[in-house]
């Protein structure tokens, strides 16, 4: 029996926030479309969102227009990161949501990094 892409997907997500759910971090969420890309901070638990970023944000839909899609990520991974340190969160756990950490997730994640934050 074959496994698609949806459903290896869901398997590493499984996998890794039954890592995560033990911790006592907030959760950095990362999704990605074929066009976009959205973050977001999670409390511990992940009962409500404290902190996101996406390329549809109006602040950076402006900085975003144009540039290729792994300067976009770069560009939401710092907003975040500014966004959480405004709130006071340094550190943070990373749901990667199954993708893999290559191209923009990883662009994201180390525009994060840089900026800041800690996982």
């Amino acid at each position: 029996m074959s496994i698609n892409r949806l459903e290896q997907r869901t398997r590493r997500a499984r996998r890794t926030r039954a890592v995560i759910a033990r911790g006592t971090r907030a959760r950095l969420t990362v999704h990605r479309s074929a066009r976009h890309i959205y973050a977001q901070i999670f409390t511990p638990r992940g009962e409500r969102v404290l902190v996101q970023a996406s390329t549809l944000d109006k602040e950076l839909r402006g900085a975003v227009t144009g540039a290729n899609k792994t300067a976009a990520a770069s560009a939401v991974g710092q907003a975040l990161a500014a966004r959480a340190l405004a709130q006071g969160i340094t550190a943070v756990a990373f749901d990667r949501s199954g993708f893999r950490y290559h191209g923009r997730v990883q662009a994201l994640a180390e525009a994060a990094r840089a900026s800041g934050l800690q996982f």
